[in-house]
């Protein structure tokens, strides 16, 4: 209810109603080019590549909305520049230039938005490349290097342009653009998963007890998202008072507030393409005893292998969580700011002492984090073997969903409390 009554006074303040309608008509957008098919491409192969199991494709079908199967002008999606800024993050730790830049204010982070801009085309490049004389070649109707060159810059062409209308929606509108996209991609694909499900229920596949069930744990989940995604440890930060001249200052008390989600979904799309990819070998491989043993002993509608490719997607996501938490967050750099400004943490020592605390505080977070992420990401799986659903990445599709209309509202809020502070300055 607070989140509709947000929304609803947002709408009465013409700037930000501007905004709204902006970021909306954006969206419009990019629905309307994930319809736009690539040319000399023919559509029945295609049924043909997606029908069944795909492994890694539908990944990267989920964050495009569909386009990807019905390979369209944004097919690739903003997959590329999620695996540029991710490619950019780890480079800020092994290199001492991309270290520089991060430290240099605005016009540092100016200059990594451009690096990371141009390795998005490159991969966007290659990734077209390998989708269309690889992985699609037989679904070119004509297989000249004319029509491979239009349909490889067709694709690598849209992903430039979601990048570009994820930044206007960055500039101009409400929300993280590129987040809004995948955003938009997910909430497209709700209304074909609740057809299916209503054709299951008057077919008789599937009963309205399991119905409900499946309601009641999305239900629960959802909660549970928003819960952990907006739960936060706060460190309390004590400044000691200091004599300038005849003033005083410090003294303060304040807090450093540590996610417990500090990794977001990043752990569970690492973990997945690990998993999913030997699903995707066995596409080129069909009918070998390697493909058997894949289906059998390593994917989620196998016996055992729902069970084995549970228990690999745990320990992944829990690996992969501390190691992102890790170079999300230098608690050594943290500790060196707080000395630097004559702040400390009630009970602890500055310098070692700190540094030790909030690695312990975030060993403990992250570990809880890793949980619920797993728990999320692995009882869709097991449920849809179990029920005959077919709700794969349903677990990654929420925490996403629910992940960035969180984050939409935070910063709808933060405008009307600027334009409070604005009106009373006046």
């Amino acid at each position: 209810m607070e989140m509709l009554k947000t929304v609803r006074q947002a709408l009465h303040v013409p700037e930000i109603r501007s905004k709204l309608i902006f970021t909306l008509l954006m969206l419009v957008v990019f629905r309307i080019g994930s319809n736009i098919p690539v040319p000399g491409i023919d559509r029945t192969v295609l049924a043909q590549v997606f029908a069944g199991d795909t492994g890694l494709l539908d990944l990267f079908d989920l964050f495009s909305g569909g386009s990807f199967s019905q390979f369209t002008i944004f097919a690739l999606s903003i997959t590329p520049y999620i695996t540029a800024s991710i490619i950019i993050q780890l480079l800020t730790i092994a290199f001492p230039y991309f270290e520089r830049l991060a430290k240099e204010g605005q016009e540092g982070r100016k200059k990594m938005a451009q690096i990371t801009r141009y390795l998005t085309v490159v991969l966007a490049l290659i990734q077209a490349l390998g989708l269309t004389v690889g992985l699609f070649r037989q679904a070119v109707i004509n297989q000249t290097w004319f029509d491979f060159a239009v349909i490889i810059l067709v694709l690598t062409a849209g992903t430039a342009f979601l990048m570009w209308l994820g930044e206007k929606i960055n500039e101009n509108g409400i929300g993280n653009g590129i987040s809004l996209i995948i955003f938009g991609g997910i909430v497209a694909r709700i209304p074909s998963g609740l057809r299916s499900i209503y054709t299951q229920v008057t077919e008789g596949t599937m009963s309205v007890i399991t119905l409900i069930l499946f309601a009641l744990f999305a239900i629960v989940v959802i909660l549970g998202i928003i819960e952990i995604q907006q739960g936060t440890r706060r460190i309390p930060v004590q400044y000691a008072k200091r004599v300038v001249g005849r003033k005083m200052y410090g003294g303060q008390s304040t807090h450093i507030p540590l996610k417990v989600n500090q990794a977001g979904v990043i752990p569970v799309i690492f973990s997945l393409s690990i998993l999913q990819f030997p699903l995707t070998i066995t596409y080129f491989f069909p009918n070998t005893g390697f493909t058997e043993f894949v289906t059998n002993w390593l994917s989620p509608a196998g016996m055992p292998g729902v069970l084995v490719y549970s228990v690999m997607n745990v320990m992944l996501i829990v690996a992969f969580n501390y190691f992102y938490t890790t170079i999300t967050f230098n608690p050594i750099e943290v500790a060196d700011n707080l000395k630097a400004n004559g702040g400390f943490i009630p009970g602890i020592r500055p310098g070692k002492a700190t540094v030790e605390y909030l690695t312990k505080v975030m060993s403990r977070l992250a570990f809880v984090g890793a949980v619920f992420l797993a728990v999320v990401a692995t009882l869709p799986t097991i449920i849809g073997q179990v029920t005959g659903l077919n709700i794969q990445f349903g677990g990654t599709s929420l925490l996403i969903a629910v992940g960035v209309a969180i984050d939409t509202m935070k910063q709808l809020e933060n405008q009307m409390v600027m334009r409070n502070y604005q009106g009373f300055l006046k």
